[in-house]
């Protein structure tokens, strides 16, 4: 590898053109530790010391990551955290969930567009990523001067790797993994192939099983793998061991697979007669930023430049853009800044004959956890105000006009929970509910059980609930008991303390689709309908 400039763009013309041929090049960029990387980011009171990040917060969970002042102090990963803290009690560890590694890899991955039109993040090993670094050249004095760029970006983003660039997937990939760090350009072919037959196997990611075995036959590098044949090491080691041979080899070449580029949030808002009314034009823009930076938010990315085109109807297109001075999530900077710009524009050009559509598209860069937490904790939605207006309609209705279900210990439907007043709102919390999951059924339950009609003994025409209007009863799911109270008085009427209950609950569909939980009484010989499903 060849980290010099000058041997870069090189005293001979030999150099120069191989540089600039048609073969494709491909770079490397290897993030060692990934997730121990994004901890330390995270906790950078943890950089001091031994830090590592263990697969769970829990004395027997297991060490996946350490830095290079744990492992000093002879903690390795594959150890219980109890016995690193025996070792090392100074030693600091946190988990890194997937979600928070996958949002670090989109996080590079989008440094990373920035760099090159197709990147592609190693699925099986996170902080890897292959880029497409074909027709720089003629963008860039030379592509070790691109790869020192693409490095020092990493670096302001307090992350440290390694970036190679060269021609092979998996020659850039062993090079970056052996390196340590910097940016490395390989000048042709053969000088990759001979560094990378060079490369330790301890520096790959292969599975130590593997790794101990080969060692044991005196296999320490890429050259001396190769050297085995790849029938024999399918046999003994395994598919996984064969794919790996074969692609050191160069037998097995797969394209880079891009990541899909993602669109960026656009609103439409389109004006039934041309709008020539500033106020009115501004008026609508501001009801379309604040859910654009809601969409922006749920990407987890911050704000970085709002465009707006405005189709005239007597005119070509007119473009203006808002850029903040820093990423931000904050609505009322957005519109300011796009305000001041329309403005400028209506003064010195007007808005002819009218704006007949306006079209805000925004774009954003990958947003810390911090910046997102603000956005969530001011939201476009008052809670201070809700609370002054559910306070005014206490004071003239009463304190129970504003309540809310809370769950009780009662063992029967209609006790089982209780309405109390509401004291403070808060803004729902998303986590109650699965991001992909099925909605869920709301059940409404009378407080007192409505007697029904007898049912029918032979059902041709089904068992009617609720008139005419909805149809009769398509089918019924049950039935599900509810029995207990043995030790209590005979029952009464419904409302009161109940003893001696045998209930057999059903969900019965009508013919019009609405859904009904009833009841038979076994003890009352008689159906009850207790709540409908919404």
């Amino acid at each position: 590898m060849r980290t010099d400039r000058e041997q870069d763009e090189g005293k001979r013309p030999t150099q120069k053109r191989r540089l600039d041929g048609p073969r494709e090049r491909l770079a490397c960029v290897d993030l060692p530790a990934f997730p121990l990387q994004l901890l330390l980011r995270r906790q950078p009171e943890f950089s001091a010391g031994p830090a590592a990040v263990v697969d769970r917060d829990h004395p027997q969970g297991r060490i996946l990551w350490v830095n290079e002042e744990g492992r000093q102090s002879r903690v390795l990963p594959g150890q219980r955290y109890a016995a690193a803290l025996g070792i090392c009690p100074g030693l600091a560890a946190a988990e890194v969930s997937p979600e928070e590694i996958a949002a670090g890899v989109d996080e590079v991955a989008r440094l990373l567009d920035n760099f090159s039109p197709a990147v592609e993040p190693a699925h099986h090993e996170p902080g890897v990523f292959w880029i497409d670094a074909g027709g720089l050249v003629r963008l860039h004095p030379s592509l070790l001067e691109w790869a020192e760029r693409l490095h020092t970006a990493l670096v302001a983003e307090d992350l440290q790797g390694s970036v190679v660039c060269g021609f092979g997937r998996f020659g850039t990939y062993a090079l970056a993994r052996a390196s340590r760090g910097g940016a490395h350009l390989v000048v042709d072919e053969e000088e990759e192939r001979r560094l990378v037959g060079r490369v330790p196997l301890a520096r790959l990611d292969i599975a130590p099983k593997l790794h101990d075995a080969l060692r044991r036959l005196g296999v320490r590098n890429v050259d001396e793998f190769l050297r085995l044949p790849a029938e024999g090491v399918a046999t003994r080691f395994g598919k996984k061991a064969e794919a790996l041979h074969r692609t050191a080899s160069g037998e097995l070449i797969r394209p880079l697979a891009a990541r899909p580029p993602t669109e960026p949030p656009v609103r439409r808002i389109h004006f039934e007669m041309p709008e020539t009314k500033t106020d009115r034009l501004l008026y609508a823009i501001e009801e379309a930023v604040p859910p654009l930076l809601a969409e922006i938010a749920a990407r987890r990315e911050a704000l970085v430049s709002l465009h707006l085109r405005l189709s005239m109807e007597d005119g070509p297109p007119r473009l203006m853009e808002a850029r903040p001075a820093a990423p931000t999530l904050d609505a009322a900077q957005a519109l300011e800044l796009l305000r001041l710009r329309l403005e400028a524009m209506v003064m010195h050009r007007g808005l002819g004959r009218g704006v007949e559509e306006a079209i805000l598209t925004a774009r954003g860069v990958y947003a810390r956890p911090e910046q997102l937490r603000l956005f969530r904790e001011n939201p476009r939605r008052d809670l201070k105000a809700a609370a002054r207006a559910l306070a005014r309609v206490r004071a003239q209705l009463g304190p129970y006009s504003v309540v809310q279900a809370r769950l009780a210990g009662g063992h029967l439907p209609e006790a089982s929970f209780a309405l109390t007043p509401v004291e403070k709102v808060h803004f729902p919390d998303p986590r109650m509910r699965a991001a992909n999951g099925p909605l869920s059924l709301i059940r409404r339950i009378l407080t007192r059980p409505a007697i029904l009609p007898p049912r029918p003994r032979h059902e041709p025409d089904g068992w009617l609930l609720a008139g005419m209007e909805r149809g009769p009863v398509r089918r019924s799911v049950g039935p599900y008991v509810l029995a207990g109270a043995w030790w209590g008085t005979p029952p009464g009427e419904y409302g009161g303390v109940q003893a001696g209950i045998h209930r057999e609950y059903h969900f019965a569909e009508t013919a019009r689709g609405d859904l009904f939980w009833v009841f038979h009484d076994r003890r009352r010989r008689r159906w009850y309908l207790h709540g409908t499903l919404e």
